[in-house]
């Protein structure tokens, strides 16, 4: 049952901050509606939806006109703001009505010519619809239980069933101005309705005020999930986004890499270029488990989607695994035959509709695996969390509607033209691709200084980022600062396994990995005369065998993706100029600094580069303020010339060091190269 979200308080707090114009405290209860409707991802997800409210404004002469406020493209009804709702002159809009077509682009310009303000976001797609409807306040969601509902074969006998004359039903248009007549028209001939149903679509309803119309949103999606409730023996669900249960880690560490291998080749393939990697987002729950034991899913794989605006993220079909096909081999071929059935259904849609759109990706967006769960594939992190939360929505309403009488979406023209909508591509173009984006970067020592510099840096790229450390609150709470899209994975990489188990973790996580930064260490002190064995060996452990474990995890790791990988190193300067007091440090440093030229000769034919940083005098670590000010005295200078006792007169930063490794990541035919990074220390120049 969906919980309604209103409350009196919140809202009058919203109209308060809005200032004493009338416009602007009812543009703030239409946010703040919103955000509600948004709070809820199985009413509205990733862009979904839209809102409207009507109001009136002055113009600079001061003249009094109709503006129409709806969500702009870009913005989701969760985080909307007041800037996501651009105002449109409404009376040009109205008199758009009477033009017998339009055609998409005349229809934005139109849009885009009536903004209060010329540089807010272009209006939803669907604001003529809004327009034409005469109601203050207007909601359009995509309701889980509505997606199944009207996807049903006899969807308007079950809504007559649900809702008797109390919701007017339209015919399923491809969004735009034709639809918005349609739908208007419906409309004028049951004025006295509580809302609408766009068969195979979602969901309207309106009102004089923004709680009217929320709460028909909340009243009728209750009503329909009561409904599909007495057709599937009782069946319910709470949310059917972001699943709890843990995932099988060690599974999904084989199967999800050779998965992201084959698909990387096909991205590739299609630009004539090298693999292009993508990033993975795996799902289960008990609900998941269930549905992936259907008898029916290739049948169900083809059907196409919950709602049309799916497409573009998860496309038309699934990728279905099943327990047979779980080896690399298979899994690439399974690949291919998708890639190669969606070239076939492209040229013949292509050819349908003149030959003028150009192909994209034909790789799977959504894969449906046996045993393991859902897996959202995308171009970034982003995408393959907008694809997943989809997915985990469609096995809903597929299995909510399958039980009330069968789902049965769009067909495949109208499924081609949506996909290929000119207006719907340009939401996903519009930004530039990251020089990280769709790759996996695991950083080792992440919650320490120069680890979570290193990880922002490469974030800020667009990779996706796992966080490895020991400290399970630093690393958690490191994670947390980056965003969702880093997973904090807690290791002793000195223990046995342990860097196995952190790197399938990443792979289970993301699908696999691009780049590891070996960055864990930690600065032994003393006299190798004085040293113990047993504290010798330990510096060995974390500052050279934790490195070398992590390289062999990664390695297995590049070889199933099958198109290589990165390997970078935080050497340090230890290991070509030993200080004194630092010999259980700079020997398995030493160590580590051969390894990443040893590496570099074993992996180089498998297109893996291995490079490294020797970096000194960092703030991390053993590096703490009470150290520096301790070491500036023995000197006898200031703690500042101390941390700047360098060619360049000048202190590097955890930062610096982050940026070396970015720099060595991007530069694509180096290997077995160290940099220093230390403003200029002669003793510790290489050679």
């Amino acid at each position: 049952m969906r919980q309604n979200r209103w409350n009196d308080k919140e809202a009058d707090a919203w109209v308060r901050d809005a200032g004493n114009h009338p416009a602007d405290q009812t543009l703030a209860l239409r946010v703040y509606s919103s955000r509600i409707i948004g709070a809820d991802p199985d009413l509205v997800m990733h862009g979904g939806g839209n809102t409207s409210v009507k109001t009136e404004r002055e113009d600079l002469f001061g003249n009094t006109q109709k503006v129409l406020h709806v969500k702009g493209s870009g913005w989701d009804l969760d985080t909307l703001e007041a800037a996501g709702l651009p105002g449109v002159r409404l009376e040009p809009l109205l008199t758009m009505r009477e033009l017998g077509a339009l055609s998409d682009e005349d229809m934005v310009n139109m849009q885009r010519s009536n903004l209060l303000d010329s540089s807010a976001p272009n209006p939803s797609v669907e604001t003529l619809l809004h327009a034409f409807l005469p109601h203050v306040f207007v909601d359009h969601t995509h309701a889980t239980a509505f997606l199944a509902l009207a996807n049903l074969p006899n969807a308007e006998e079950a809504i007559a069933e649900i809702f008797g004359d109390r919701l007017a039903v339209v015919p399923y248009i491809m969004p735009g101005f034709a639809l918005a007549k349609k739908a208007a028209e419906v409309f004028d001939a049951n004025p006295d309705v509580e809302g609408m149903i766009l068969l195979k679509h979602g969901h309207f309803t309106f009102g004089a005020t923004a709680r009217e119309s929320y709460d028909k949103v909340i009243a009728h999606t209750n009503m329909v999930e009561d409904w599909l409730a007495r057709q599937s023996d009782g069946r319910r669900f709470a949310c059917t986004v972001q699943s709890s249960r843990s995932t099988p880690v060690k599974a999904a560490a084989t199967v999800l890499p050779a998965l992201r291998g084959a698909v990387a080749r096909v991205r590739g393939a299609h630009h004539g270029a090298a693999a292009r990697p993508v990033v993975m987002d795996l799902r289960t729950s008990a609900e998941i488990e269930a549905f992936l034991k259907r008898g029916d899913l290739a049948e169900l794989s083809k059907r196409g989607v919950g709602s049309p605006d799916h497409v573009i993220r998860t496309k038309g079909r699934m990728l279905v695994l099943e327990a047979s096909d779980l080896s690399g081999d298979t899994i690439a071929r399974k690949v291919d035959d998708y890639a190669a059935d969606y070239r076939v259904m492209f040229e013949a849609q292509n050819a349908r509709v003149g030959g003028t759109k150009i192909m994209l990706e034909p790789h799977p967006c959504v894969a449906w695996i046996e045993g393991l769960g859902i897996a959202g594939i995308g171009k970034d992190a982003g995408a393959a969390s907008a694809a997943a939360d989809i997915a985990e929505q469609t096995v809903e309403v597929m299995s909510q509607g399958e039980a009330a009488g069968g789902f049965h979406p769009i067909g495949s023209n109208d499924l081609f033209d949506m996909e290929y909508w000119s207006l719907e591509q340009a939401k996903l173009a519009k930004a530039a691709a990251k020089a990280f984006a769709g790759q996996v970067v695991a950083v080792t020592g992440g919650a320490g200084a120069i680890g979570l510099a290193t990880a922002r840096a490469f974030a800020r790229e667009g990779a996706a980022i796992a966080l490895i450390d020991f400290n399970r609150e630093a690393c958690e709470a490191a994670a947390a600062s980056i965003g969702a899209n880093c997973l904090a994975v807690v290791a002793d990489l000195t223990q046995s396994g342990a860097a196995e188990t952190a790197i399938s973790e990443v792979a289970a996580r993301f699908g696999g990995l691009d780049v590891l930064v070996s960055n864990a260490g930690a600065a032994v002190q003393g006299n190798l005369m004085d040293l113990d064995d047993a504290t010798l060996r330990q510096s060995f452990e974390l500052n050279f065998f934790s490195h070398l474990a992590m390289a062999k995890a990664a390695a297995r790791v590049f070889a199933a993706q099958g198109h290589g990988g990165q390997m970078l190193f935080n050497v340090s300067k230890q290991a070509v100029n030993p200080g004194k007091g630092f010999g259980a440090y700079g020997l398995p440093k030493a160590a580590t600094f051969f390894l990443v030229r040893q590496l570099a000769l074993e992996l180089g034919n498998e297109g893996v580069r291995v490079n490294g940083v020797n970096a000194d005098r960092i703030r991390s670590g053993l590096l703490t303020d009470d150290f520096i000010a301790t070491r500036a005295r023995a000197r006898g200078v200031s703690a500042g010339d101390y941390m700047a006792g360098n060619l360049l007169k000048a202190e590097v930063e955890a930062g610096h060091v982050a940026d070396a490794f970015v720099a060595l990541a991007k530069s694509e035919r180096t290997t077995a190269h160290v940099i220093t990074v230390d403003g200029g220390n002669i003793e510790a120049a290489l050679r």
